[in-house]
């Protein structure tokens, strides 16, 4: 199983993976048919107009995940990683009043938000609870061509062709062969020991067969500067996050709270998850203002790693580059082996899948740089997900805030607690991190729908809005 470190932390906006940086990116896929794409092309037929329906948590939660705007941008040529967030809502208010997209190197397609794009709770899509239809007509309203594509988590999206190739037996073959191709955590183990290397050094060895070692040693250092920036950016904004919850960011002043009792020198025993929550609520009230944020390996779970990073140089004088790449490396490679064997969709198994995944591949990666046997790394991502499986995800008024901002928190405190008993073990324990794996993939199955991220159900009917 090769999952490249690349695949799993993108750098796009929020305020979530799979409702927008997802759609986007099927947006632009759907454009690229249409110019390129094999498909029976009547004789002087053209289009003329896109159609966009969305379905089952799409649907549900689109409006308040930033759904309805991505698609528009994705229409336009804009992709995750180039919009410009802050141009983004002129930009669509302009679409809607023309009723028109031009995408680049296409003509201009008549496309109305207000009719052509529909958000179907009643017909769910079979294959993933985030699907959507796009649909390109001609002239007359005729039919040409129709694609369905599924947002999977963590910005991923796949055609129903694709989604079928995944599910089979052969999908987890890499095209081109990796020399540590594990795809769970006995295996992983079980090569770590014959080979002698760490987790993190068997998957540089499996990232460098794609790229050379300067190029994967930039990128690693493109993404933590991307969070770090997140970080410094929630640090510096305040007021009212977007979306009708009037939700007041909180990390500036309670980080201008901690900075004064910091220069008072007096002890505090909660310092550290003080200032773990802090730079996790930073980058999800970034998230759910639309910033750019990395996909760790969710945006809504985007705070939990970074948190965890920033923590590591903060409180470890060891700390250095290097030791930022082992920890991403370490977390990828344990993000791999969760979105192989379950799922980091909230929509598919709830918030165990974005928030508990995080925490887990935040805790190998503290767990590793600390100096942790590979044992122990497996260790640290089994308590840390351990103790999130069962978590709903049930977003109020279906945005990226309550209960999300302070879970990411939460998540960030479990992993370091996780990392800390793991590293003072041998790295034997009672339940395995593959265990914990299928037991989330299970547990998703049975939640109810209205747990995994539609807002129907949970704290989203339980909260009275103000």
């Amino acid at each position: 199983m090769f999952l490249s470190v690349f695949d799993l932390f993108k750098i796009g906006i929020g305020p979530s993976s799979s409702h927008t940086m997802g759609p986007m990116t099927a947006a632009s896929r759907f454009l690229e048919e249409i110019l390129s794409g094999d498909w029976p092309r009547p004789a002087g037929a053209k289009v003329d107009r896109i159609a966009v329906s969305l379905h089952g948590s799409l649907a549900y939660t689109g409006v308040g995940h930033g759904t309805d705007r991505a698609v528009i941008l994705g229409l336009t040529g804009e992709t995750p990683q180039t919009v410009d967030p802050d141009k983004s809502g002129a930009f669509v208010e302009r679409i809607s009043l023309s009723r028109r997209v031009s995408p680049p190197g296409h003509p201009a397609y008549r496309f109305d938000p207000a009719t052509d794009l529909v958000l179907d709770r009643k017909t769910p899509l079979t294959g993933h609870a985030n699907g959507m239809a796009f649909s390109a007509y001609d002239a007359d309203d005729r039919l040409l061509l129709k694609r369905i594509y599924y947002s999977i988590g963590g910005g991923f999206v796949v055609s129903e062709e694709e989604l079928q190739r995944l599910k089979s037996k052969g999908a987890d073959k890499p095209a081109v062969p990796v020399p540590y191709p594990f795809k769970n955590a006995v295996e992983m183990l079980a090569m770590a020991g014959r080979s002698g290397l760490s987790i993190a050094e068997m998957k540089r060895v499996n990232e460098e067969i794609h790229m050379p070692r300067e190029k994967l040693d930039e990128g690693l250092d493109a993404i933590w500067a991307a969070m770090l920036g997140c970080i410094e950016r929630g640090l510096s904004q305040d007021g009212i996050m977007p979306g009708g919850l009037k939700v007041r960011r909180r990390a500036r002043a309670l980080h201008d709270k901690l900075n004064e009792e910091w220069r008072t020198n007096r002890p505090n025993p909660l310092l550290a998850n003080d200032w773990l929550s802090i730079y996790a609520m930073a980058v999800n009230e970034e998230n759910a203002a639309g910033g750019r944020v990395v996909t760790a390996p969710t945006n809504g779970a985007a705070g939990t790693l970074p948190a965890v990073l920033r923590y590591w140089l903060h409180f470890h004088p060891e700390a250095d580059q290097p030791s930022i790449r082992d920890f991403l490396l370490t977390a990828a490679a344990i993000g791999g082996i969760i979105k192989t064997n379950a799922s980091i969709s909230g929509a598919e198994v709830g918030c165990q899948g974005e928030v508990g995944s995080a925490s887990a591949m935040a805790a190998a990666g503290l767990c590793a740089v600390m100096g942790g046997t590979p044992e122990q790394v497996e260790n640290a991502a089994e308590i840390a997900l351990e103790h999130h499986l069962g978590m709903t995800c049930d977003p109020v008024g279906g945005l990226v805030q309550v209960p999300c901002i302070e879970r990411n928190a939460l998540g960030a405190v479990k992993a370091v607690t996780a990392a800390s008993l793991a590293i003072k073990g041998d790295g034997s324990h009672f339940v395995p991190l593959d265990a914990a794996i299928e037991t989330m993939r299970q547990t998703g199955l049975d939640m109810n729908e209205k747990y995994k991220e539609t807002s129907l159900g949970g704290l989203a009917v339980n909260v009275v809005e103000c």
